[in-house]
């Protein structure tokens, strides 16, 4: 009789349905338990596209708890079988041209020379008191020590769960940028310099008492700007890119699609520049000299090369 329920027990096992990764009830029952996510973590999954490596599909993995969020990219095997996770990358271009294909730099606040070998992207946050020690550390340090090889471009990513009035610091910063793009960094400058005074129902009087010590803002359009929120739409982009990028937190900066989620103190990030610049002597797969560029034939832009990415296509 035990013989008899045994064998039946293995020949059911044998026949049973076979759970495939493609069904989100039973991948998120799966991934809950690998990860250990409780009730208190909402588990969403991306739609199953083809991926890179034959035989499998991406599927991304979005957890978020409260204000905080994070990806993860999961390779599901077509059978439905097998979950892989982990980076894969193509030997034949730069380990990072997924980042650097999602990279726009077109119209962003910028510092350094065109051309530069190394471009790094910052996703930052005007109320992270993070932020603000890179910040510091970027204006200090980086075109004193890389005049010309270093291109640095500054993007919003506000955590509007956390900071009450980082979203409005971006939008004001942005309609700063809009009058004159040289005055971006000094309001950028300001602002994290005065993190601890400003407050989200002073911040507008304050940047417009800053703006008076500014010789080529007007006041008065930098005033409606703000009202109007002109400007939440690019800072909503920023966003956007930032998501698709996996940038769950500020600091976040990309050297030549390299990403650094916690940002790095000056030392060991002038470590990776440096060694990014002795790579690209030969390898010429990113930064601004990859002959990347392209012209954007519109009406009323100088009709000069302007970088629409930063990795080599």
């Amino acid at each position: 009789m035990i013989c008899a329920a045994a064998l039946a027990l293995c020949a059911y096992a044998q026949n049973a349905p076979k759970k495939s990764a493609f069904s989100k009830a039973e991948l998120e029952a799966y991934v809950r338990h690998l990860w250990v996510l409780g009730p208190d973590f909402a588990v969403t999954f991306s739609d199953p596209v083809a991926a890179e490596v034959p035989g499998f599909k991406d599927v991304i993995v979005h957890i978020a708890q409260g204000g905080v969020r994070q990806d993860v990219k999961l390779l599901v095997s077509n059978d439905g079988a097998k979950i892989f996770q982990g980076n894969v990358y193509d030997f034949n271009s730069n380990p990072f041209k997924a980042n650097l294909d999602k990279l726009k730099t077109q119209f962003q606040p910028s510092l350094g020379t065109p051309g530069a070998q190394v471009v790094i992207v910052g996703f930052s946050d005007m109320e992270c008191p993070h932020c603000k020690d890179e910040a510091e550390a970027i204006r200090k340090n980086l075109i004193q020590a890389y005049p010309t090889q270093v291109r640095f471009y500054f993007k919003d990513f506000p955590l509007e769960s956390i900071h009450p009035w980082a979203k409005a610091a971006a939008i004001a910063g942005r309609c700063v940028f809009r009058q004159d793009p040289s005055a971006f960094w000094a309001y950028h400058d300001w602002i994290f310099s005065h993190q601890d005074g400003v407050a989200p129902e002073t911040l507008k009087d304050q940047v417009l008492t800053w703006a008076k010590g500014q010789k080529d803002l007007d006041g008065m359009q930098l005033s409606r700007c703000i009202d109007q929120k002109a400007t939440e739409k690019e800072v909503a982009a920023n966003v956007a890119e930032g998501e698709a990028l996996g940038v769950d937190g500020t600091p976040t900066l990309f050297v030549n699609g390299r990403k650094l989620p916690a940002g790095a103190d000056w030392p060991n990030l002038k470590r990776i520049i440096d060694n990014e610049l002795k790579y690209q002597e030969t390898a010429k797969d990113a930064g601004e000299d990859c002959g990347c560029e392209t012209k954007l034939d519109a009406p009323g832009l100088p009709s000069q090369a302007s970088p629409v990415g930063i990795g080599k296509k």
